[in-house]
């Protein structure tokens, strides 16, 4: 209940919040420096500290999210890795899986992407282990120690071993881990699959492992020198990072597995949106999460947020990082997203007669045309406050010039097009919201889900300028902005819990577990290898004691993929399974449309520890609004210059009603409110608006 720090490092803005005893949050925006993202951490927490006078040394915790592992292995900026696999397949990397998918089937230059590791670095051991795990081929350590010196004159940084069936039987993996790491400098990171995430799929397991070598060494040096400059700075409190299911991890576990971080800063979102629909009495949700560089959506249904245990790093947009072939896959769990890039620092440019909008963006550096950095690309945020949605006496801290955004909309956009500088503004707005649209299509559409009984919450410095459009494109009749909605990833990093996530797999049919005959041995089995899975994850977060949620990966025998479907606490029975087996079927045919009852086998056993934070509760009510803070601009809507009424975030109080048009602001962000939405401001400072005829 003490004092907690939280920092989300964004493409553009560098988010901060301070909370203490009493639930009140202090926040800081700063841009982003890219060449050192704890040059601009570091100033946004000397801001929250300097505003509410807490000492350094009063921090009792700093929660982290970021971007690195992403941005590592988008921009290939990871450390020199060489991998070794199972005589046979040394190829398997090289031969990949890929899938061309949007532009890429008509580009007739189209050339492969280059493998995560080249071959010149790849290597084969003699050995081989039966999906049964029984050693067929035993592992040749004379071969094997040729390679490990092979390897330690190549001088890399890091090894990732995935042999085949290891995760059964990792007996293999882990002498030869042993032997090269005999043969390195001391220190080198040596990443076995086993240790990493041991489930069956050896290309996925090998991507992940290889990922977390290629990821590891870079997140532990930023985390050191984190660390290092927080304590010349006087905080001396523990860090924990953002892992891409919605916990938090210490910061050596977060180094040894990074690659369990790569969704780090967009789950932080989704668990911010969900706590504060649940504040609410609000079950169903699309967390809509626009910054500076992209714009995220992820789903939360009956309280919680989806987690999918297999996703793509630079995967095609439109298919939510699932469709396969289209990124380096990630077998991890993660919070179940769709990422376009659409932001606000998203610029807009002609080709060929046609406008686009993104992916490429302006960044923290020199940043939109309008931020008077430098910057000569017209971007959205420089269309939204040609159209009257910003503020321009400020935004994130700085003052917003709506000349230099005219100029480079007319220079960039206007003129090649040959239309007014407004509507290419307008066009502009249009066409990101259709962007982002794509983002929430993916995630409730795409997947059998009708979006229009649920709330749209919207995070981020750009998406409460944005939600309300957004919201109409699909019949969204409710959009909640909660307090502190420009920083909102960052507050939900706040109220994370530390948490993290084993898995095995474990093959057995449902019918062998459910039957009189037979079934105790095998549910004696599963019932081992969770409690294998509960200590190994007690002891990564060295606590004695936590909470304990078990599930199981379940599947249609023949087919590929798998739904994990939480099992109750208490003993495994065939209840429980057979059970577990009826909410398979159910979601099979949420999902599908199609009604099976096929025979089923478990795939996979996995147990995720958590220790609640014991932040929850500590939830401050509004205050009670401040000066008038109200008055008017000219905003664009429906095709034309309006004057609406402008009211500061800070003078609304609980109880207090808008109906549009109007538009609401403060430091971090603008809420447009249009014709046809009302709403109010509830006790805690979020504004709920409906609208009155959803399309």
């Amino acid at each position: 209940m003490g004092i907690t720090l939280a920092s989300d490092v964004g493409g553009t803005f560098t988010d901060v919040v301070l909370t203490g005893a009493d639930g009140r949050v202090q926040v800081a925006k700063t841009l982003t420096t890219p060449d050192d993202p704890t040059i601009g951490l570091l100033r946004g927490v000397e801001q929250v500290l300097a505003a509410t006078g807490v000492e350094p040394g009063h921090v009792d915790r700093f929660v982290h999210a970021t971007t690195l592992a992403t941005n590592v292995i988008l921009e290939r900026t990871g450390v020199p890795v060489a991998f070794v696999t199972t005589a046979g397949f040394r190829s398997m990397l090289a031969l990949g899986r890929q899938a061309r998918v949007e532009e890429e089937r008509y580009d007739l230059a189209y050339e492969r992407p280059e493998p995560p590791v080249p071959l010149s670095h790849t290597f084969a051991v003699p050995e081989r282990i039966a999906a049964n795990g029984e050693v067929l081929v035993p592992l040749e350590e004379e071969a094997a120690a040729l390679v490990a010196d092979e390897i330690a004159a190549l001088g890399v940084a890091a090894v990732a071993i995935c042999l085949l069936h290891s995760y059964v039987n990792p007996v293999h993996e882990q002498r030869l881990a042993d032997i090269v790491r005999n043969a390195l400098p001391d220190g080198t990171p040596v990443v076995t699959s086993s240790s990493v995430w041991p489930e069956m799929g050896e290309y996925e397991r090998a991507t992940t492992t290889l990922m977390s070598a290629y990821v590891g060494p870079v997140m532990a040096s930023y985390l050191e020198r984190l660390s290092a400059r927080l304590r010349d700075l006087g905080v001396t409190a523990p860090v924990h990072v953002m892992e891409s299911a919605g916990g938090v991890l210490p910061t050596a576990l977060a180094a040894s597995r990074a690659v369990y971080t790569i969704e780090s800063g967009p789950a932080a979102g989704v668990i911010a949106a969900a706590r504060e629909g649940a504040r609410r009495g609000l079950a169903d949700l699309i967390s809509f999460d626009m910054g500076g560089t992209t714009a995220k959506a992820g789903l939360v249904r009956g309280g919680r947020p989806g987690v999918t245990h297999e996703f793509q790093v630079g995967g095609k947009g439109s298919f939510g990082g699932r469709r396969p072939g289209t990124g380096v896959p990630i077998k991890v769990p993660a919070i179940d997203l769709a990422e376009v890039g659409s932001g606000g620092g998203s610029i807009a440019w002609v080709e060929s007669g046609t406008l686009r909008v993104g992916p490429r963006s302006a960044g923290a550096d020199p940043g939109p045309a309008c931020y008077g950095r430098g910057g000569g690309l017209p971007t959205v945020t420089d269309a939204d406050l040609v159209l009257g949605y910003l503020d321009p006496d400020g935004f994130g801290g700085f003052t917003l010039s709506a000349e230099r955004a005219r100029a480079a909309i007319a220079e960039h956009l206007a003129r090649p097009l040959d239309v007014g500088v407004v509507e290419a503004a307008a066009a502009v707005h249009d066409i990101a919201n259709a962007q982002m649209g794509a983002a929430v299509h993916v995630v409730t559409v795409r997947r059998g889900i009708d979006p229009r009984g649920f709330t749209l919450v919207a995070l981020g410095g750009a998406a409460p300028t944005h939600a309300a459009r957004l919201a109409e494109r699909f019949g969204i009749a409710r959009v909640l902005v909660p307090p502190q909605a420009g920083v909102g990833s960052a507050v939900g990093l706040l109220y994370a819990d530390l948490a993290i996530e084993r898995a095995r797999t474990f093959l057995a049919p449902v019918a062998g577990l459910v039957s009189c005959s037979g079934s105790r041995d095998a549910l004696g089995g599963l019932a081992r290898v969770f409690d294998d899975l509960e200590r190994a994850a007690l002891a990564d977060l060295a606590v004695a004691e936590a909470v304990c949620v078990r599930s199981v990966g379940i599947r249609f025998i023949g087919q590929a993929h798998a739904f994990t479907v939480e099992l109750p606490s208490g003993p495994i029975t065939p209840e429980t399974v057979q059970r577990a087996a009826e909410e398979f079927y159910k979601r099979y045919q949420e999902s599908y449309g199609i009604e099976l009852r096929d025979p089923a086998e478990l795939t996979t056993a996995r147990v995720r520890v958590v220790l609640p934070s014991g932040s929850r509760e500590r939830l401050a009510a509004a205050p009670p609004g401040g000066a008038d803070g109200t008055g008017s601009r000219r905003v664009w809507l429906d095709g034309a210059f309006q004057d609406v009424p402008t009211r500061e975030r800070a003078a609304c109080a609980p109880g207090d009603e808008l109906t549009g048009p109007c538009v609401v602001t403060e430091p971090q962000c603008s809420l447009l409110v249009p014709p046809g939405w009302h709403g109010a401001v509830d006790d805690h400072g979020a504004l709920l608006i409906h609208h009155e005829e959803p399309s």
